[in-house]
């Protein structure tokens, strides 16, 4: 598939089946983040994989938006390492780690399976459940699996600014 196909195919899964997805897939998706360019190679992100029954269990005591999904991928930062612009002292661990989410999301589309940002969790919550979350800053949920036979993009994922709109020259 070529990117622009990719990346226009792309939408917010909410709706998945309870189909399991494979272990080769999941590694495929762990692959292609930690393949993800991140400031000085630092690579100041965790992803933890969550597919237990307990750690399913978990996931829903802190978001509700757990879309049937059977895997989780649970993606944060620290700090402490990553590159730091040295002109105004702003640090791109952030910036790294929405790189490496973004690998997943469209790893997730390539290889046919479904997923959405989740960043409506309780990250408190969540990393009192898991102390060794404790030192990152948690970003996103993504529950993946394979899409259920009768779901489809939301209306909103259509609407687009035009380039006019959002590209400048300079």
């Amino acid at each position: 598939m070529d990117f622009l196909k990719l990346a226009k195919e792309r939408f917010s899964c909410r709706k998945l089946s309870n189909k399991p997805v494979e272990k080769e897939k999941i590694d495929k998706i762990i692959e292609s983040a930690i393949s993800a360019p991140t400031g000085m190679n630092r690579q100041p992100f965790k992803i933890w994989v969550v597919n237990s029954e307990e750690g399913k269990a978990n996931l829903a005591k802190v978001t509700p938006f757990t879309f049937g999904a059977n895997v989780f991928f649970v993606v944060g930062y620290n700090t402490s390492d990553c590159y730091v612009r040295p002109f105004d002292g702003r640090n791109f661990a952030d910036v790294d780690t929405a790189i490496v989410a973004t690998h997943i999301l469209l790893e997730v589309q390539d290889l046919g399976l479904g997923t959405t940002w989740v960043g409506h969790f309780d990250a408190p919550a969540l990393k009192r459940i898991y102390p060794e979350m404790a030192d990152y800053e948690l970003i996103a949920i993504f529950p993946v699996g394979y899409p259920a036979d009768d779901v489809k993009p939301a209306g909103k994922h259509f609407e687009r600014k035009s380039a006019k709109e959002l590209v400048a020259y300079l």
